[in-house]
């Protein structure tokens, strides 16, 4: 079985409630962000069980995710920052 993000949250484990516009864990995926998908492409929550045995391919996927989104893992000084660089 392969392991994909999660179509619900995008990876993130948590999804907005609809009524209280709340952040909740995504029920897709138990909040792991990813999910099984099996060959006829039906998608399913990875079993608590199974994390031991997936650990380190979850950590590749999730450190692929982050650097797509563009974190590299090194601090910006505050002076480097975009945020800060509106402010000015």
């Amino acid at each position: 079985m392969e392991i994909v993000i999660c179509a619900a949250c995008d990876g993130y484990g948590t999804v907005e409630d609809e009524d209280t516009f709340v952040m909740v864990e995504c029920d897709w995926c138990g909040g792991a962000g990813y999910v099984y998908r099996d060959d006829q492409g039906i998608d399913r929550k990875i079993p608590d069980g199974d994390y031991g045995k997936v650990a380190d391919q979850l950590e590749q996927l999730e450190a692929e995710r982050l650097r797509t989104l563009g974190y590299t893992g090194s601090p910006k000084k505050p002076w480097e920052q975009a945020v800060r660089k509106k402010r000015d």
